[in-house]
């Protein structure tokens, strides 16, 4: 009787958490991923020591295009005096006055493959005073400059709100104000940040860095979850030194705070940084300066949506709204970690946690996939052309349906080992 009783089967618990944790059994010692991000790190390295970083001047280009440039303080402040020392002469020889202003329409940008990045072309547009369409920008910009003027004499920063507070029924909303500020960056031909205008601080950052803040050392594993600040004026930001083995980009507040909780950068030495969504300046700056200094390599982590690849393409090849200074802005050669459209079935994610495109969505990811800089990395087109086919997209948070640590214990350190970027 007691031979015909069948014997239960015990629980397989690696197959409990498999269901659980999907994929965890793949994973390898941390020390079989570490030399595999070491190897990274050493392929990154030489090749930034060997290659030599091409410039507009390099190139024999069919179109004129133009850059801007760091200038000092009294540089910009001579500048603005020359030009309106030439406006004064026109309206002393009775033609009035209008600023020559580059054009920073669509029309006028062109992506270079070579620099991979998107540069200004050199068409302008005249905005005289004596013009009904044009006499207020025209005012806004003689404004503006004045106000840039005082300045550069007074040697302080003001943020871009201070800016616009300082006449506000002229400017009536900061898009203005902050549209004709980056036409007298073109104008004058320097960087934005010349200008000693700021915008208010944004970015974060935390993990294997210490810098010199204004002469301040900041070690920033020591800076809570929280992270440091980026520095909003980058020219007070130095001394640069890591141990890391690249740099984590978040797209997301929310997947920086986990990776910061759960102190990532320990277990994989590397740096995370994230602009909390739309890149802003002083994070693009940063990033910049982290990469040419510490020849890191740069992995990106965004949402699986048209919008998270944009965001990432800004970072690497520049803005159309700021091309003129894209020399400056952007980061070369990052590489795309995840969220990817391909990762939804393979790391399978359920349906619930997919979001279904719109219409919008759609037609940006179309959109997307006839730019240049896209064409140019296969990579990027199977998966753009896989999400707009599938019409579903997913954030990073997707990942927590597996538990709220499964990007950092398991979906992440996976990536890494699969060298699974593009």
């Amino acid at each position: 009787m007691d031979d015909k009783k069948k014997k239960r089967r015990r629980p397989d618990p690696s197959s409990d958490e498999e269901t659980r944790l999907p994929f965890k059994n793949r994973l390898k010692p941390d020390s079989v991923i570490l030399e595999s991000l070491r190897d990274l790190l050493n392929t990154s390295s030489s090749s930034a020591s060997t290659s030599k970083t091409l410039t507009l001047a390099d190139l024999a280009l069919a179109s004129t295009c133009r850059e801007v440039n760091e200038l000092s303080l009294p540089s910009v402040e001579s500048a603005i005096e020359s030009l309106i020392l030439k406006i004064a002469r026109s309206i002393l020889d009775g033609h009035g006055f209008s600023f020559d202003v580059p054009s920073r329409s669509a029309a006028n940008q062109l992506y270079v493959p070579e620099l991979d990045r998107i540069v200004l072309k050199d068409k302008t547009s005249l905005r005289p005073y004596a013009n009904i369409s044009t006499v207020r920008k025209s005012t806004i910009t003689t404004r503006i400059l004045q106000l840039i003027h005082q300045l550069c004499a007074k040697s302080i920063h003001v943020t871009k709100r201070d800016l616009f507070y300082t006449d506000v029924k002229l400017f009536q909303d900061q898009t203005q104000s902050d549209s004709v500020l980056d036409d007298v960056s073109c104008m004058l031909g320097c960087t934005r940040s010349s200008l000693n205008v700021i915008a208010a601080e944004k970015g974060v950052v935390v993990g294997r860095l210490i810098f010199s803040d204004n002469g301040d050392m900041i070690d920033c594993t020591k800076m809570g979850m929280g992270g440091k600040a980026i520095p909003p004026n980058i020219d007070r930001v130095g001394d640069m030194q890591s141990d890391a083995l690249f740099i984590l980009l978040v797209e997301k507040d929310a997947a920086y705070i986990r990776l910061a909780e759960d102190r990532f950068y320990n277990r994989f030495p590397c740096i995370i940084v994230t602009a909390k969504g739309q890149p802003d300046v002083a994070t693009r700056l940063f990033l910049r300066k982290m990469k040419m200094e510490l020849k890191l390599p740069v992995l990106a982590l965004v949402d699986s949506d048209p919008y998270g690849l944009k965001i990432l393409s800004v970072y690497g090849c520049g803005s159309k709204n700021m091309s003129y200074d894209s020399a400056n802005l952007t980061t070369p050669d990052i590489k795309w970690l995840g969220i990817r459209p391909s990762d939804l079935d393979k790391y399978k994610i359920p349906e619930q946690c997919r979001l279904p495109m719109t219409e919008q969505d759609i037609k940006t990811g179309k959109d997307m996939l006839e730019e240049d800089f896209v064409k140019k990395n296969p990579g990027w087109v199977e998966e753009l052309t896989l999400m707009v086919k599938t019409k579903q997209k997913a954030e990073i948070q997707a990942l927590s349906t597996f538990g709220f640590q499964y990007l950092s214990e398991v979906y992440l350190p996976l990536k890494l080992q699969q060298r699974d970027w593009l």
